[in-house]
């Protein structure tokens, strides 16, 4: 066993692999199944294999729940409250991808200084530092991503070249098929690691591009059944999860449905604020930097009447202080400012009309960050070992197939210690 936070993990007894499908809520999962589309997921399922809806992070946006997903604990305890923070000392908003902003180790070093070699593949390349930390010295993870594959080697065990290794040249960031690179990574890199624990984190381009049943979203899910079960033909137990799920949030007229909250208040005759939005990341032309979470700094903390303001604004579904942000999303309160602002299942929020440029989502936006995009589902390839049903459901026990899809007291950060201590085939 190793610990990390108030988890316990045991070793991996298999090969073992978690996939995050990035902007994946359940409604996706739900119509790829019933439309005939995942096969092999169905069978895993009719097996005796687990699919309930969890809860993600709040914000729900990729950085905060990666990383409690490999962390295992929420977002006051890892220390990554968005993608992009502000640091107050500088007056600089900082992308959250250095090592530097973790606050505890993720579940590969502690695995990896157990003696336990790990991989960890994410298709945005922002994410391979943090995947890859190792804060406690030892060991370091092995962490690539399929963005750069073209330019990453591992010759300490003798792979000159990713791509050669996987056989094909890796698709653009924004190809519907880079995610399923980086599963193909996994695949065509572990044994030659001796790699038992994969984490393979995927990108959303497809999910804010297009709703369930969209043609390149089918291609997105059928291709990505069609590799899962590669994975389970080379014999690894797999977890499945998302860091959040994405809405539609256009206007009647197609356009983005925004409250631009610099505007607002200017127009209100405050100043000495700065709005910040923690989506903002190197990706932002599938989205705009436009999400359903934004947090504001006040020039007077104290001052009531910005709060008032935001609250009035149509869209606007919930405007916190720091201190009930902080308790309500168990958010690093060092991290977050003054306001917390969430925009309901239509509204994203945005600073000022000028700063956005939207030419790339005019004719439709999906994109999170807000409560709406926090349900997540959880799915593990193998059935759970007896007595684990109450871990899912509380006191509340229900049978396997009342299970399938229903909501259960589970959140993302819980899927590691569902595939390595409460299935089937973690028992020795």
């Amino acid at each position: 066993m190793i610990e990390l936070g108030d988890r316990r993990y045991a070793l991996p007894a298999r090969k073992t692999v978690v996939f995050c499908v990035d902007g994946c809520g359940p409604e996706y999962l739900d119509q790829a199944l019933a439309d005939g589309l995942m096969p092999r997921l169905a069978g895993t399922l009719a097996a005796g294999g687990l699919y309930v809806r969890g809860r993600g992070q709040v914000p729900s946006f990729t950085n905060p729940n990666n990383v409690s997903i490999v962390t295992g604990q929420p977002a006051h305890v890892h220390g990554i409250s968005g993608n992009t923070y502000l640091d107050t000392a500088t007056g600089e908003e900082v992308p959250m991808n250095d090592p530097r902003f973790l606050r505890i180790p993720t579940l590969f070093e502690k695995l990896e200084q157990a003696g336990v070699r790990t991989l960890c593949v994410t298709a945005k390349d922002k994410l391979r530092a943090l995947l890859g930390a190792c804060r406690e010295g030892g060991p370091r993870p092995i962490s690539l991503s399929a963005e750069k594959a073209h330019e990453q080697a591992i010759p300490e065990h003798g792979i000159g070249s990713i791509t050669a290794a996987v056989g094909r040249k890796n698709p653009s960031i924004y190809d519907w098929d880079i995610s399923h690179y980086a599963m193909e990574m996994g695949l065509a890199l572990h044994e030659r690691l001796s790699a038992t624990l994969l984490y393979v984190s995927l990108t959303d381009y497809v999910q804010h591009k297009e709703p369930p049943r969209g043609p390149m979203s089918d291609r997105f899910y059928a291709r990505f059944d069609a590799l899962f079960g590669e994975y389970l033909d080379a014999g690894f137990v797999c977890g499945i999860t998302a860091d959040h799920g994405m809405n539609d949030k256009t206007a009647q007229d197609g356009s983005p449905n925004v409250r631009y909250l610099d505007d607002a208040l200017r127009e209100a005759g405050l100043s000495g604020f700065r709005v910040l939005l923690p989506i903002t990341d190197p990706y932002v032309v599938h989205h705009g930097a436009l999400g359903s979470y934004a947090t504001v700094y006040l020039g007077a903390p104290d001052d009531a009447r910005a709060a008032q303001v935001l609250e009035r604004l149509p869209g606007v579904e919930l405007v916190l202080t720091r201190e009930e942000a902080a308790r309500r999303f168990a958010l690093p309160p060092d991290r977050i400012g003054d306001l917390v602002v969430l925009g309901d299942r239509s509204t994203v929020l945005g600073k000022s009309a000028a700063y956005h440029d939207l030419s790339a989502v005019q004719r439709g936006l999906r994109s999170h960050g807000g409560l709406h995009e926090a349900e997540v589902p959880i799915l593990a390839s193998h059935p759970l070992r007896p007595g684990e049903r109450a871990w899912l459901f509380g006191a509340e026990a229900a049978d396997a197939d009342a299970a399938r899809g229903r909501p259960s007291a589970l959140s993302n950060a819980d899927v590691f210690d569902l595939v390595l201590n409460r299935l089937s085939t973690a028992m020795a």
